[in-house]
Formats: structure tokens, C-alpha cells, sequence
């Protein structure tokens, strides 16, 4: 069962929210977190060696990440998606379905 990562600044919206949507998927698992020192649950190595395939919602997510942990050899998406949405929006849940298509 692959693992999916979602990661944004304080995991709070956008990237909880993609977790949401993978909740007793029959073929992933999903995890979110953080980059930010004020994240809900702060990115870290263990989670970053959990993932198969790790989603960073802006590119400056996966720079911070890069500088502090090891993305060796792990699959990395950028989805592009910025920090204007709340948790479970509808608009959000509707890029991210569109953009996981090829996961959901």
C-alpha cells in the first residue's frame, strides 16, 4: 500500500485536507505535515522515510524540506496549490482531486 505525504506551512489547511481525502482509501495511505516551527505535526525524517511519494503544495515547501531532511530517492510532486483556502473547502478539495487524480 503506497504511502502518500502532503506537506504545507503550518498543516493546518491545504494539506490536512489532502490527507482527508485518502481517509480508508483501499490502495494509499496519507499523512500530512508541516514545515513550519508552528506546524500541527512539524515534518520530519521518520515521516519523510514512512512516505513512497511525498506532495509539497508550493516550491518553497520542498526547499525548507530539502535543507533540513533527506528527500533521497523519494518521489516529490509540487501541486502548486497556495495558501488561500481553509480546511476542507470545496474549492481546495476540487484542485486537489484533480491534481491526485491518477492516486483517488
Amino acid at each position: 500500500m503506497p504511502h502518500l505525504l502532503f506537506i504545507c506551512s503550518k498543516n493546518q489547511w491545504r494539506s490536512p485536507t489532502a490527507e482527508l481525502l485518502f481517509k480508508n482509501h483501499a490502495f494509499h495511505q496519507a499523512r500530512s505535515a508541516g514545515t513550519s516551527d508552528k506546524a500541527r505535526i512539524r515534518i520530519s525524517q521518520k515521516l519523510i522515510d514512512w512516505a513512497d511519494v511525498i506532495f509539497f503544495m508550493e516550491r518553497r515547501h520542498k526547499d525548507i524540506t530539502a535543507k533540513r531532511l533527506n528527500l533521497t530517492c523519494k518521489k516529490q510532486v509540487i501541486l502548486d496549490i497556495e495558501d488561500n483556502y481553509q480546511f476542507n473547502d470545496p474549492e481546495l478539495i476540487g484542485i486537489l482531486k484533480l491534481a491526485l487524480t491518477d492516486f483517488l
